[in-house]
């Protein structure tokens, strides 16, 4: 009897025990049989199809890995200091649910639009407009929800299981700030005269849509990328195509696309910089200086305002 162990396929090396080892016939996804996977999990070395794929600190695990190292493991971190996760992304699926509830409300009741849109006339007296707007959509059409919840759906499943759930949802929420911050100190401010002959400008343009805060998504996913070695050459083209609406689309605001993409790429870049065990925490107060300073440019725009311009809202 031989003591060599089984071999694997003809003209293949034996197989090692213990080694995960492909299975025969056609490669396909153990949670949904019927995809066909063309990745293998670089943990247990099953078949992941794309939806079952999360990104790890050197290639990609399948979601069940991913959970059983998260329940075994206490206090894994992500490969960028965030708290390791099953990889659901929690964070994605809420605002995509907050969103879409958002957009009923909206087609329900005009009330909602007008009392949450963005509008830089509006800003100095009811600053929660900032934050409210990027969870706001244009309720005459379908298109415009749809294609950010698509989009914010696409990255939101590659980044946050890459940087942990409140990295994740502190980039979104600051990068839709910096949207509005961006349409806020591009929009010239109109004169007294002006106003008396109808012309408000940008001053007075709404602004609604999760844009600036997926803009932001875009920016952070070409610095991380671009940290792992790894490749955004397809990104860059999907940025443009989606920037170029801003300018051939009348009623699509360019300036939060910028403002978003700009912060996304900065707060990116202090995720990276302090991902290291000894300052992670650190994170947090480079976040919060991102904050800040939108904070005070904003200020600083508004204090060139003429105030009865500044103010005007209170008398509106």
């Amino acid at each position: 009897m031989s003591d060599n162990p089984p071999s694997g396929q003809p003209g293949q090396p034996p197989l090692e025990p213990g080694v995960p080892q492909p299975a025969a016939g056609p490669s396909v996804c153990p949670r949904h049989p019927d995809r066909e996977a063309y990745v293998r999990c670089q943990r247990c070395g099953r078949p992941a199809c794309p939806e079952c794929q999360r990104p790890a600190a050197v290639g990609i695990q399948c979601v069940d890995c991913v959970r059983e190292a998260a329940r075994t493991t206490a206090g894994t971190r992500t490969v960028f200091g965030g708290r390791a996760t099953d990889g659901m992304p929690v964070v994605t699926y809420t605002i995509i649910a907050i969103c879409a509830v958002v957009y009923l409300a909206q087609r329900a009741s005009s009330s909602v639009t007008e009392n949450f849109a963005f509008a830089p006339y509006l800003g100095w007296t009811e600053p929660w407009r900032f934050v409210t707007a990027a969870f706001l959509h244009s309720p005459t059409t379908f298109f415009h929800i749809l294609l950010n919840m698509f989009a914010l759906w696409s990255l939101g499943q590659y980044l946050e299981p890459m940087l942990g759930r409140a990295r994740f949802a502190a980039l979104y929420l600051i990068s839709g700030i910096g949207g509005q911050v961006a349409v806020t100190l591009l929009a010239g401010a109109p004169s007294i005269e002006s106003l008396r002959a109808g012309d408000g400008g940008a001053w007075f343009g709404a602004v609604v849509g999760a844009s600036g805060a997926i803009f932001g998504l875009f920016g952070a996913l070409l610095v991380l990328n671009r940290h792992l070695g790894r490749s955004s050459t397809a990104m860059y083209a999907t940025i443009a195509i989606n920037a170029a609406f801003g300018f051939l689309y009348p009623g699509i605001s360019w300036q939060a696309h910028l403002g978003g993409l700009v912060t996304g790429v900065i707060c990116a870049g202090a995720i990276v910089v302090f991902r290291r065990q000894g300052v992670r925490h650190l994170v947090w107060a480079a976040l919060g200086a991102v904050l800040a300073l939108l904070v005070v440019v904003t200020v600083a725009k508004y204090l060139t305002v003429p105030q009865d311009i500044r103010d005007l809202s209170i008398f509106g």
